[in-house]
């Protein structure tokens, strides 16, 4: 099942800016698979149940979003080396966080040597497209580096911060225009545009905030309980 593609919840809790996307598929968009299909891709790298995304969610700190004074993604050193980040060292171990989320959440993956040039397919969990070039893929931090430092990582230290940008938990390969769209919302101001995947996202999104011991607001609370019902 789809949603309307870009739907956001009613009400954000900081500006938001509607994303149409009009015009052809993507040259690289070979073929679609079904909504469930393409969510189960979600459960790569997760450690985890939905029963335990629920019980979780009861015990997370509820309070306002802090301010996004003071942000930036370099603050978040990322595509750091991928097996002294939790990562196997596979294709090779001169890869990084990112091209390891490619290797892991893709089909036939190879990379020359140095752990590029990838060559691969890979479904995208937050639609039902499946491409053939990793130019169309982004690596998503599903909980959004934005979103993270306004709920308590904007106390960390550099290397806790190095910690989360690559652990294998938090990233997810997704297509670019779909994570653009995502920017640093959280489940109360955007949701995948396929609704099959509300189960294990939000399933996801609790555990990550869960092992980085990072809050929740009353609206993001909320719309994952209410995700959390159709497990």
């Amino acid at each position: 099942m789809r949603r309307p593609m870009y739907a956001a919840a009613a009400v954000c809790a900081v500006a938001c800016t509607a994303v149409t996307i009009t015009g052809p598929a993507d040259a690289t968009q070979i073929s679609t698979v079904s909504g469930t299909t393409a969510a189960a891709q979600l459960k790569l790298g997760m450690t985890g149940t939905p029963a335990d995304a629920k019980t979780d969610l009861g015990a997370l700190v509820v309070k306002a979003a802090d301010s996004m004074t003071g942000y930036d993604r370099s603050l978040f050193p990322h595509w750091r080396d991928a097996s002294t980040n939790g990562w196997p060292v596979a294709p090779n171990d001169a890869c990084d966080s990112r091209n390891a989320a490619l290797y892991r959440d893709g089909t036939d993956v190879t990379f020359s040597s140095t752990c590029t040039n990838a060559q691969g397919t890979w479904i995208d969990p937050y639609g039902d497209g499946v491409y053939n070039a990793s130019s169309d893929i982004d690596i998503d931090h599903l909980v959004p580096l934005g979103d993270a430092w306004t709920t308590g990582a904007d106390s960390w230290s550099t290397a806790e911060r190095t910690s989360y940008a690559n652990d294998p938990l938090v990233l997810v390969s997704s297509k670019d225009t779909l994570n653009e769209a995502k920017g640093d919302r959280d489940p109360s101001q955007w949701t995948p545009p396929n609704a099959d995947a509300d189960c294990l996202y939000a399933t996801r999104w609790v555990l990550v905030k869960t092992k980085y011991a990072l809050w929740v607001t009353s609206a993001e609370k909320s719309a994952l309980t209410t995700m959390l019902g159709s497990c």
